[in-house]
């Protein structure tokens, strides 16, 4: 498993009460599983919302489970962005 730092942006670090945190794991869907179990409120409703880079690169519509982690990257949770 992969160790990474998850980082959360906006409306995802309000909820989680956090800037970054560290998880183990081998695919995006199971750091945020772990995410999901640590926070099962609020973050876990904003986490249906967000879009994610992996080591700066846009998850976009690939499935969670298919983007694997690499040891020392990092998730960033991304919130929808009001404004323009």
């Amino acid at each position: 498993m992969a160790k990474v730092t998850v980082r959360y942006w906006a409306a995802a670090k309000a909820a989680a009460g956090v800037a970054d945190e560290r998880y183990e794991a081998a695919t995006l869907a199971d750091a945020l599983a772990a995410v999901r179990e640590r926070h099962p409120g609020e973050l876990a409703r904003v986490l249906r919302r967000c879009s994610f880079l992996v080591d700066g690169d846009p998850v976009g519509t690939r499935g969670h489970d298919t983007v694997r982690l690499a040891d020392g990257g990092t998730v960033e949770v991304l919130p929808p962005f009001a404004g323009g």
